[in-house]
């Protein structure tokens, strides 16, 4: 065998290892745990996500819990009313493909929880202004980041999942979409609509979460 022969074969071998490692995220299999960082910054609240990962599809369960929305975070409508958005729980799943090892785009249907209370007040239903359930149905373009992945020890699972999600309202409680009430701070009638679970309450969220992401070891054939 020539040295030309044996680069070339050694080159081959080298293109077909990298080719291997380049398509292993296409068959792995993972479970992530996720913690989100908007929801304590920016809502005082907390999320966690579950995700697993079978080949190219993701599934996935979140759950977030005690979210207060106010201030220049609620709409100026809102904000004028001296309102601020209790939001007890919202959860959902999702469904979605992986394009990349680090990129995925879910179809995700939630379910939330809106109390509008007086700003400064005690969230108690005396309190309560008015309240309603909504269901979304939207999508979400996530990321998937392993900064540590090609460690061997304990920080090749640390996960930074950056995402941008669109989820519309398609169903809410609230009849007719509007509530007209009486408001003792402003001594006029104001209007509380439906709203989004997202920035200013609208179907836009922007996250990014944290967490930890296990791999379950392939079988040897």
């Amino acid at each position: 065998m020539t040295h030309k022969t044996k680069f070339l074969y050694v080159l081959l071998l080298i293109t077909l290892g990298l080719n291997v490692n380049a398509q292993d995220w296409q068959t792995e299999k993972r479970v992530n745990v996720l913690f989100g960082l908007s929801q304590p910054l920016v809502a005082h609240g907390f999320n966690v996500e579950l995700n697993y990962i079978h080949n190219r599809f993701i599934f996935d369960f979140s759950q977030g819990v005690g979210l207060t929305f106010s201030g220049n975070a609620i709409p100026a409508s809102l904000e004028k009313q001296g309102v601020e958005v209790h939001m007890p729980w919202t959860t959902g799943f999702g469904i979605g493909y992986r394009f990349t090892n680090w990129i995925n785009l879910r179809v995700e249907p939630k379910w939330h929880r809106f109390e509008f209370n007086y700003e400064n007040g005690q969230q108690l239903k005396s309190n309560e202004i008015t309240s309603y359930n909504t269901v979304t149905l939207g999508l979400g373009l996530y990321g998937c980041y392993l900064p540590f992945k090609k460690k061997t020890n304990a920080l090749k699972g640390i996960m930074i999942s950056p995402s941008v999600r669109y989820w519309p309202t398609i169903n809410s409680t609230l009849p007719g979409n509007s509530f007209s009430y009486y408001n003792t701070s402003t001594e006029s009638i104001q209007q509380i609509k439906t709203y989004g679970p997202g920035i200013k309450l609208t179907p836009w969220i922007v996250n990014v979460s944290i967490g930890y992401s296990f791999e379950f070891k392939k079988k040897n054939s």
